[in-house]
């Protein structure tokens, strides 16, 4: 089996509606066999999304594959865990990575593109990252399909939560950690 050479670069603000589009085609379809298509819907109005103080921070990655957007996913120094910028719980100010986690945030992968190794390229390539800014463990809140990543890169899970979505709609994240340094 061949590997298509895919390339890790800085997501650019022009292309949020193609991260936008990625990131629904991606949970409506990999995310099907663990929520429901109202817990789906609920979360991409605004748990899942393109946050674009990471695309500003230069903390927010596409990989593409032979020149197409393949997946995407970032890291973040700030305070907020999840959610995109019409999540109305954020908090820019800035981590202290002597004593605080970097935050691994917003990983998704194009289903056409699924289980090949993207997705553990672009955190391998996030958790470098947030080691040459100094930090030594990482935060995350995994959704369901994300957990089987994170857990076969060392992430150890905590006690899942429910995160309301929608009016009697919630839906069921993995906060997970992992020692990077």
């Amino acid at each position: 089996m061949t590997h298509a050479m895919h390339r890790i670069r800085p997501a650019t603000l022009d292309e949020i509606p193609i991260l936008q589009s990625l990131i629904a085609r991606s949970i409506r379809t990999l995310g099907a066999n663990d929520y429901t298509p109202a817990q789906i819907e609920g979360a991409l109005r605004g748990a899942f999304g393109v946050d674009t103080q990471l695309i500003r921070d230069q903390t927010y990655f596409v990989v593409e594959v032979d020149g197409a957007i393949a997946g995407c996913g970032g890291w973040s120094y700030r305070q907020t865990l999840f959610g995109s910028d019409s999540r109305k719980e954020r908090d820019p100010a800035e981590l202290d990575p002597a004593k605080d986690p970097a935050k691994i945030r917003a990983f998704f992968i194009d289903p056409d593109h699924s289980r090949k190794g993207l997705g553990a390229a672009l955190l391998e390539h996030c958790e470098r990252a947030a080691r040459e800014r100094g930090f030594t463990h990482c935060e995350l809140m995994g959704t369901l399909p994300g957990v089987r990543l994170y857990a076969a890169r060392g992430y150890l899970a905590l006690p899942s939560i429910r995160y309301p979505v929608g009016p009697d709609i919630t839906i069921e994240f993995v906060p997970m950690r992992k020692q990077i340094a």
